[in-house]
């Protein structure tokens, strides 16, 4: 057994036993550890400042874009809204000892379905710094020990904030291996955690598709994850002219590089002729480049034609596919043949055609004349999340705080027996 494998064994094996230890941890507990480390991240945020600086410093050795750069910056700004995450987080309402139902049987025997944690976590991120204090807020306010493997590129930034959190943690009682950092870059030690179902119940990779797709193949554990993000915005025969073209802006421009951002746009034949120019040219204002079906375009002539692959495309940049349709059947049909199954929106005044939409669309959020970009766990008042799901068992979209948790039934009987 190499230096490594002895390093991430011993690692798992300490998550595990922290795990046991927190699922007995109060809510007291955990809101102590939570505000501490807000405050901590206020009061040390000319440190971490200096560590982020090593990080942005060496960020060209990583042939990172400015993009990616800006990403991995901690301005004071962000290192305020960790806190404030925190903070959030710790006003949540304790999710494990909830008794999700009860009954009570003929023979007396009440059944109790109780929300439990999950275990130890492997959360494998890129890239922002912030995400090492959200996930860890999520996996112990949930009751769950939290492996992290942040990249290599925010190393100093994550280091000084795992510092901060494991500080925090015994000030409230805590375990200390509540939330580990993985202290090597060695990608080898990824495979390595991956193999370990005995001391991790679940890993959750956020970041590019190679890497989901590697951790997909190679884990043996239960996976959370979603591969892609191609959204799609589709303007109905009975769309709101300006409510579309707000819609359809914003969930492509306001922030380019994520995973809620729109990717495609379809258009009712009924109403193409209108809004596609409209619609088109602010697009365009907005310096994103358009590749459209030949019924689009005769309506955008800036256009590039599109390709089957443009369809199914996540981008994340300045691109756009744009889809002519019939009918709201059609719509559909090509939504749910291209789609990642993360997110798609409606845009229409007739109820029976949301309604229908919302039905027959498998994605893991469907919006009604409203952005793709509130699939988020804060926009949906989970608090914080640790990423997006478009698998279809337990954790769908946004994973907060109740999807980190499991149950079990607990009986309580006077002396019954079965006969």
């Amino acid at each position: 057994m190499d230096d490594l494998q002895t390093y991430c064994i011993d690692v798992a094996r300490r998550a595990n036993g922290a795990a046991a230890e927190l699922a007995r941890a109060t809510g007291a507990q955990k809101q102590h550890w939570l505000r501490r480390s807000a405050r901590l991240l206020g009061e040390r945020s000319d440190a971490l400042a200096k560590a982020n600086e090593l990080d942005i410093a060496a960020a060209s050795e990583y042939g990172l874009s400015a993009a990616a750069i800006d990403r991995l910056r901690l301005t004071p700004e962000r290192i305020d809204s960790m806190a404030i995450a925190l903070e959030e987080v710790a006003s949540l309402p304790e999710p494990i000892g909830e008794v999700i139902s009860s009954s009570i049987r003929p023979n007396g025997l009440e059944v109790q379905k109780v929300r439990v944690p999950l275990g130890v976590i492997f959360f494998i991120y890129e890239s922002r710094p912030n995400v090492t204090a959200d996930a860890a807020a999520i996996c112990i306010k949930s009751g769950n020990a939290v492996i992290l493997r942040g990249g290599k590129e925010a190393s100093h930034s994550n280091a000084a904030i795992a510092e901060i959190l494991s500080e925090a943690a015994a000030d409230a009682g805590l375990p200390a291996d509540a939330a580990q950092l993985v202290a090597t870059a060695d990608r080898r030690a990824v495979g390595h955690f991956l193999r370990m179902p005995e001391y991790i119940n679940v890993t959750i990779p956020r970041g590019g598709e190679g890497l989901i797709r590697r951790v997909s193949e190679e884990a043996q554990m239960p996976v959370i994850k979603h591969y892609a993000g191609n959204c799609h915005v589709y303007i109905d025969r009975a769309a709101d002219a300006h409510i579309a073209e707000r819609l359809v802006v914003n969930s492509k421009c306001q922030q380019l590089g994520v995973c809620n951002a729109a990717e495609s746009l379809v258009v009712h034949a009924d109403v193409a002729k209108t809004l596609l120019p409209r619609i088109g040219k602010t697009l365009i204002e907005h310096g994103v480049e358009l590749r459209a079906d030949n019924r689009a375009r005769k309506f955008l002539p800036q256009a590039a034609e599109a390709t089957e692959e443009d369809y199914g495309a996540e981008y994340l940049a300045p691109v756009m596919s744009v889809k002519v349709v019939d009918s709201l059947d059609e719509a559909i049909e090509h939504v749910n043949r291209y789609s990642s199954r993360h997110t798609e929106a409606i845009v229409t005044t007739e109820l029976d055609a949301a309604r229908e939409f919302a039905a027959r669309v498998d994605s893991s959020a469907v919006m009604i004349n409203a952005s793709t970009r509130f699939n988020d766990g804060g926009q949906f008042g989970l608090g914080a999340e640790i990423g997006i799901s478009t698998d279809k068992f337990h954790a769908r979209g946004p994973c907060g705080i109740n999807e980190l948790t499991s149950y079990k039934y607990v009986v309580y009987g006077n002396g019954q027996i079965r006969e």
